[in-house]
């Protein structure tokens, strides 16, 4: 048999007993599937535990092996258990959809709306459905086969349900679409509002840091000015005083700065625009530092039409000193020092205000230069008229009418800044003091340093100066106004102040873009009090064009020293 069994091996065999072999072989292949899922099956519905339902909830479990375990039993006891969970997962789901809607209801801050309402009872329905007690002992409750009058029943009051919430989802989608989109906006432009207010703070910033600070073309320009000094000291000797200076019959200006590129500007602009140019004489008193800039400016660039400049130092006038100026010697006290650095200037922007913060203050207040305003009838005793200018004005037509007006005996010439509530006494001066309240009326109307004329005569006659140096004694512990020359000079003249047409000097080009070019043109003298300095990048351009054209762009140190006019 071996040798024959060998032999049918080796020689291939008959087709009989190959078939044989084939038929057994698949015949064992499909009992062991068949035992391997009996195996699966018996191991799932061991392993599984009942589905049922709580006391407190009509929901029936519908994932993970609860289903599985259901879906089993419906399949082996009540094919009606399968059509019963599918109707269940179904009102589940819709339960699951329109409470989302409520909650986009809510987001939306809709609590009280109508369709937060409906939304709110179709959920409620949907739960109550299953709670009923027909459906909860025949459906849920009960081990016997699925009553299948009932479950038609109940299949119908669930699709009843689910068409009224579909139509209710259709018709309120677009809705709350729309509040979606509207809630996200405003979110954006919260957003984008909150980017502004710190992009403002942080211009404001940065346009302080630049206004307080020296440009580079203007220190250029002073020391190219000062290099021409060492280097041709025969060129600038200093010459005797002029006799014009002293005459009284002339148009004699007050110009007090450090600023040479400022100062030349007001006085080209002053003179191109007098109808008799050499009856106008210049009184420009500068600190010790830039006396040598400003004297060879206008050695190498004089005036034209005859006019007459006179240079000065601050250090010339003698009398001024601590034991006679109060604010030299408020100036000497190290707390004081730290109160004027500590505060803000005159005239100063919503913007500086904004910055007080910062530590960032202007620090102008503790030249000498800020207060000579208040000496003029000393510094020039032989004259009975001044008219006194900023070095950030130009001058558009001629002045010498000023010198006409009639004052009603009174010493100062200005023109009012106040409108409505604004820039009256009380937005200067502290009214909770007794004395301030006592002495001035809040509402008082408040007038502008930058162009007065001043009546010399008068102003000696009333004493003025010592009326000054009262107040600003009293003032030593700042209870009376912070720094600054405005409130001292509102209180100084308050009652001896004419006021003047405002044509003869509009304000604000330096902070105000709304300012109309009709009334710039019909000016006597625009000013550019503020920040936004002519002379600075951050100047307004609508307005720059107007001072940069009085600038002798044609001397070799203002080309060099790149002014960008």
């Amino acid at each position: 048999m071996a040798v024959v069994a060998r032999a049918g091996r080796g020689g291939g065999g008959s087709p009989f007993s190959s078939a044989l072999r084939s038929f057994f072989s698949y015949r064992i292949f499909v009992s062991a599937m068949f035992t391997l899922l009996f195996f699966a099956t018996a191991s799932v519905l061991f392993s599984s535990h009942p589905a049922h339902l709580s006391d407190d909830t009509s929901e029936i479990e519908t994932t993970g092996r609860a289903y599985m375990h259901r879906t089993f039993l419906a399949l082996k006891s009540d094919p009606l258990k399968t059509r019963l969970d599918l109707i269940h997962k179904q009102a589940s789901d819709h339960i699951m959809l329109v409470n989302a809607y409520a909650s986009y209801a809510r987001k939306l801050k809709l609590e009280i709306s109508k369709q937060l309402k409906m939304f709110d009872d179709m959920a409620q329905n949907f739960s109550d459905l299953g709670l009923k007690p027909t459906y909860r002992t025949a459906l849920f409750e009960s081990d016997e086969p699925v009553d299948e009058e009932i479950l038609r029943q109940f299949e119908k009051e669930v699709k009843d349900k689910i068409k009224v919430a579909r139509l209710m989802i259709a018709e309120n989608k677009e809705s709350y679409d729309n509040q979606l989109k509207i809630q996200k906006l405003k979110d954006t432009i919260f957003a984008v509002n909150e980017l502004l207010v710190k992009a403002k703070k942080n211009g404001a910033f940065a346009s302080l840091i630049a206004a307080r600070s020296t440009p580079k073309s203007l220190h250029c320009l002073a020391m190219r000015l000062m290099g021409e000094r060492i280097a041709n000291p025969e060129k600038y000797r200093d010459e005797k005083p002029k006799p014009e200076f002293e005459d009284p019959l002339l148009y004699h200006y007050a110009i007090f700065s450090d600023n040479v590129i400022a100062v030349s500007v007001v006085v080209n602009s002053a003179v191109k625009n007098a109808e008799e140019p050499w009856k106008h004489v210049f009184h420009i008193v500068t600190d010790k530092m830039n006396l040598a800039a400003m004297k060879v400016w206008f050695k190498m660039r004089p005036v034209k039409g005859g006019a007459h400049v006179e240079v000065k130092a601050v250090e010339e006038f003698t009398f001024l000193n601590s034991s006679y100026v109060p604010v030299l010697r408020q100036l000497e006290s190290a707390n004081l020092q730290k109160v004027y650095l500590d505060n803000k200037a005159d005239n100063e922007t919503q913007d500086e205000k904004n910055m007080k913060s910062s530590g960032n203050t202007d620090t102008k207040h503790l030249s000498m230069l800020n207060h000579l305003k208040f000496y003029l009838p000393e510094m020039y005793p032989k004259l009975h008229r001044i008219l006194f200018l900023d070095d950030d004005v130009v001058v558009q037509k001629d002045l010498t009418a000023l010198w006409k007006v009639d004052l009603d005996n009174k010493v100062n010439g200005a023109v009012e800044t106040c409108f409505g509530s604004f820039h009256r006494y009380a937005h200067y001066l502290n009214f909770s003091h007794p004395l301030i309240k006592d002495k001035f009326n809040p509402k008082a109307c408040a007038w502008a340093f930058g162009m007065n004329i001043f009546d010399l005569d008068a102003w000696r006659r009333e004493r003025l100066t010592d009326q000054y140096h009262y107040w600003q004694d009293l003032n030593e512990d700042q209870s009376l106004w912070k720094v600054g020359t405005l409130p001292p000079g509102l209180m100084t003249f308050y009652s001896t102040t004419k006021s003047l047409d405002k044509s003869w000097h509009v304000l604000g080009l330096g902070y105000n873009p709304s300012i109309s070019m009709d009334e710039i043109k019909k000016a006597a003298v625009i000013h550019y009090n503020g920040n936004m300095k002519p002379w600075l990048d951050i100047a307004m351009n609508q307005f720059k064009e107007l001072w940069t054209k009085y600038v002798d762009s044609e001397m070799e140190f203002v080309q060099m020293c790149n002014f960008g006019l």
